[in-house]
């Protein structure tokens, strides 16, 4: 059974000649003939998680060997354009090697995660059973290997993103990504950021355990950071088993997580405008800063390629209705709405999304007004004033003086950390 766990020495993490070692005796580890093979990356909106590269690689070191086929784990996410999966991917992957995950209709049911089992584990606060529902491929017995890529990242409906989440909500369905998304957001996700064995998490463990033996997947997990536009990839870990993903949790609560003295009492997130086109995915600024920002301190989000909310027209439209209203107010209209009751991953995203007044938060965007971004309960800034006040180019990571005397956090990506004050992080 293949189990690599690479850490690297320094700052810089580990080189591609190291990365490449690792991927040809990872395949070389394995005691079966590939003919097929299946490689499940994320999407460009984990652009950071070094798992373009990685595919990359799989790819060139099977493609002589045999048919390979990639299926991006878009979850709800919409489908890459050909320019993101060029700067992602490279210009070595035909592109009618890719194909694209549906998560309404290309699922099958594989199991059922009971609901005794989910009462337990989220102390009673939800009681229905969970249909565990994959990407029909997985299961098609075409392929002698499956390979998911990802990075492991706090991460805030699962607790640290990745591993077995890549394929039950990446590759799955529905109900799955529903349920397992209320599920965080009624447990608290305060409780459970930044730490492995999570309600959702235990949820992935039991469908992992119970219902996927029989797919031949291997996890290939990446810990990243970023410095100046250079990522910087620190573990690789490569396995099956669920010791690989823990040793990944460990290196990715050394490297990602932030512990602060003093919650911030102004935080600025830039969320670059080729990765974060929603606020369905752009709120990270909110999830990943929350636990570190001050009662009454003010989170400003600059966003200059959001022009939606959500990431397709049914969930932008219940969004656009409901609002992020604090999780109070999400629970009441949840328990009246059936539109919030079918669409939960919306419900929980929506309390996720929401400060319960206890911060400002606003949004600086070009591409909604200011009705529209008011109209959900966030706070509105023209961009070009942003740019004017905290631009970017000039601001650093961590703590920054402006010229007028004001001191703020800065964070140029929130997609790969979280920021947090250790007693809330430890208490939670």
């Amino acid at each position: 059974m293949v189990d690599i766990r690479l850490r690297g020495n320094d700052d810089s993490g580990l080189t591609d000649e190291q990365i490449r070692v690792a991927v040809r005796d990872s395949i070389e580890g394995l005691d079966r003939t590939i003919k097929n093979a299946l490689i499940i990356p994320p999407d460009f909106t984990r652009y950071h998680s070094g798992a373009g590269k990685l595919t990359e690689m799989y790819y060139t070191l099977l493609k002589d060997g045999c048919n390979v086929d990639i299926l991006p784990a878009l979850g709800t996410h919409m489908p890459m354009s050909d320019e993101e999966r060029t700067e992602m991917f490279g210009n070595e992957i035909p592109k009618e090697c890719f194909i694209d995950h549906n998560w309404r209709e290309d699922v099958v049911k594989i199991g059922e995660v009971p609901s005794d089992f989910i009462e337990e584990i989220s102390e009673g606060l939800m009681k229905e059973s969970v249909d565990v529902e994959v990407n029909k491929l997985l299961v098609s017995g075409k392929y002698d290997i499956i390979i998911s890529i990802g990075q492991v990242v706090p991460h805030e409906v699962v607790g640290m993103a990745n591993y077995s989440k890549n394929i039950f909500v990446g590759c799955g369905g529905k109900n799955m990504i529903n349920s397992t998304h209320m599920l965080g957001a009624v447990y608290g996700m305060e409780r459970l950021m930044g730490k492995d064995h999570s309600p959702v998490r235990k949820v992935f463990d039991y469908a992992e355990e119970h219902f996927a033996k029989e797919i031949p997947l291997m996890y290939v997990l990446t810990v990243t950071t970023e410095h100046q536009g250079e990522i910087a990839i620190h573990g690789l870990f490569i396995g099956r088993n669920r010791g690989v993903f823990e040793a990944a949790v460990a290196l990715s609560q050394e490297k990602n997580l932030t512990f602060v003295d003093e919650p911030f009492k102004k935080v600025v997130v830039y969320l670059n405008e080729r990765e974060f086109k929603s606020t369905w995915l752009g709120n990270k600024a909110i999830y990943r800063t929350r636990m570190a920002i001050a009662d009454d301190g003010d989170l400003i989000i600059i966003a200059p390629g959001v022009r939606q909310f959500g990431e397709d027209e049914g969930i932008d439209k219940l969004i656009r209705k409901y609002g992020y209203v604090g999780r109070d107010r999400v629970l009441e209209l949840y328990n009246t709405e059936d539109e919030l009751r079918t669409n939960q991953s919306v419900a929980a995203h929506l309390i996720h999304g929401s400060s319960d007044d206890r911060f400002n938060i606003t949004y600086a965007v070009e591409h909604l007004t200011r009705e529209e971004i008011e109209g959900v309960n966030f706070q509105y800034m023209p961009l070009e004033e942003t740019y004017r006040l905290y631009d970017p180019n000039k601001l650093k990571d961590g703590y920054n003086v402006l010229k007028n005397g004001e001191e703020i956090f800065y964070i140029s990506n929130p997609a790969l950390g979280l920021w947090v004050d250790r007693k809330k992080f430890e208490e939670g």
